[in-house]
């Protein structure tokens, strides 16, 4: 499979909006950003725009309106992202941000217990 350019944040606010609605034309992804999050309708046409020429999205013809879906599922791109995120600014190692994560931006009770759920399981030879 080829790789793809990284995505802009943008871009990404646009991407995580068209999953939630499965598919979607320019207004219907415009009209689906949350209220506290103003965007131009313009720039979502471009983002989506780009998002298609990146591979990441699709578009069809619905009469004479584009409609955008999406060719890549959110967990492929938000692992490349991260996989992204750790080489550049670790040196690949994954500690430093799971460090991070929970020491400077902590973590709940709850998130605690899932996390050593989490380990024992790989700790078993589990996924």
């Amino acid at each position: 499979m080829k790789e793809r350019p990284a995505l802009s944040k943008g871009e990404m606010e646009v991407a995580r909006v068209l999953w939630d609605l499965g598919q979607g034309t320019v207004r219907e992804v415009h009209e689906a950003f949350p209220a506290g999050r103003p965007i131009d309708f313009a720039t979502v046409q471009t983002y989506l725009r780009r998002l298609e020429s990146k591979g990441y999205i699709a578009s069809r013809l619905r009469g004479r309106t584009a409609v955008y879906a999406p060719k890549v599922q959110p967990r492929k791109v938000i692992g490349q992202t991260i996989d992204d995120l750790i080489d550049r600014l670790f040196g690949g190692e994954a500690m430093p941000l799971m460090r991070h994560l929970i020491e400077d931006r902590g973590i709940t009770g709850e998130e605690l217990a899932e996390l050593r759920t989490l380990v024992d399981r790989l700790e078993q030879g589990g996924k």
